[in-house]
Parts: C-alpha cells; sequence; structure tokens
C-alpha cells in the first residue's frame, strides 16, 4: 500500500506540473486562475497522501483544510478584481462593435 500512495504522489506532481503549463501559458487570466485553482487543489490532495505515506495523517489533514481554505479564498478574490475588469471578457474586436 506504501508503494501505491508513493506512485500517486509522483503521478499527482506531474499533472500538477501540466496545470503549471496551463498556468503560465493560458491565453487569458480567466484561464490562469482556474489553473492556480487546480494547482491549489492538487497540492491539497498531496498533502494527505503524504501524511498517508508518513503515517501521520491526523497533522497533515489539519494543513490540508487549512490550504485548502486559502486556495478557496485567493480564487475567490481573484475572481472578484478580474470580474470588475470587462476586459478579461471581451476579445478587442468585440469590445469596440459593443462600444
Amino acid at each position: 500500500m506504501h508503494s501505491f500512495f508513493l506512485i500517486s504522489s509522483i503521478l499527482l506532481v506531474l499533472l500538477m506540473g501540466l496545470s503549471l503549463i496551463r498556468t503560465v501559458l493560458g491565453p487569458t487570466i480567466l484561464d490562469r486562475i482556474l489553473g492556480g485553482n487546480v494547482i491549489g487543489t492538487k497540492t491539497t490532495v498531496l498533502l494527505l497522501l503524504i501524511g498517508l505515506l508518513y503515517e501521520n495523517l491526523s497533522m497533515f489533514v489539519d494543513i490540508a483544510l487549512a490550504y485548502a481554505l486559502l486556495n478557496f479564498i485567493a480564487t475567490l478574490g481573484a475572481a472578484k478584481f478580474f470580474l470588475r475588469r470587462l476586459a478579461v471578457y471581451f476579445e478587442k474586436g468585440e469590445m469596440e462593435e459593443g462600444s
């Protein structure tokens, strides 16, 4: 079972790398916010897997919950900030047509 959690953790880190590429190269701000949220969610799961590997899950559950809460609040804050900027939703041509 120990090797299963280790392999799962390694695969999760590789998937986080793909999400990081999406976050850095995302065509819009919303793609970057979503990529950051996905990385934060996978980090929460990774913390729980590390807790299972070290056989001390109770300590890592508290850390994972705190990190998930911070990730959620940061995502909401970023989404609200960019929601007020209408340029996020429109391409350059669409903004000129709508005016």
